[in-house]
């Protein structure tokens, strides 16, 4: 994969991160600024959702640890160390973080 396609895949995959989590009408704020998406919740702490240009895969900091996801299909990044899809991992982490259930990127 070419760093152009890379760059527009990630693009992709973070505005449907930010449209899901905005249509969630919850109290989290959601930033998109360069490489970086940035989830804060009422509490003040932060899931950072970062692209990794070289590597090509998208890094995921959150309280719980840091998480490496490589793209696997068309639309479906994967993370090997917890053996679980972008959508499952993100729902996951922001139900812990915020203790709110929520599901998205389905």
């Amino acid at each position: 994969m070419q760093d152009q396609e890379y760059n527009q895949l990630v693009e992709e995959t973070f505005a449907r991160i930010e449209d899901e989590i905005d249509a969630l009408q919850l109290e989290f704020d959601i930033d998109v600024s360069g490489s970086m998406l940035r989830i804060e919740f009422p509490d003040k702490s932060e899931i950072i959702v970062s692209r990794q240009i070289s590597a090509h895969e998208i890094w995921i900091a959150a309280k719980s640890g840091g998480y490496h996801l490589s793209k696997i299909s068309d639309r479906d990044w994967h993370c090997i160390s917890s053996n679980e899809g972008l959508s499952t991992l993100l729902s996951r982490l922001i139900t812990e973080q915020s203790g709110t259930m929520v599901q998205i990127l389905n």
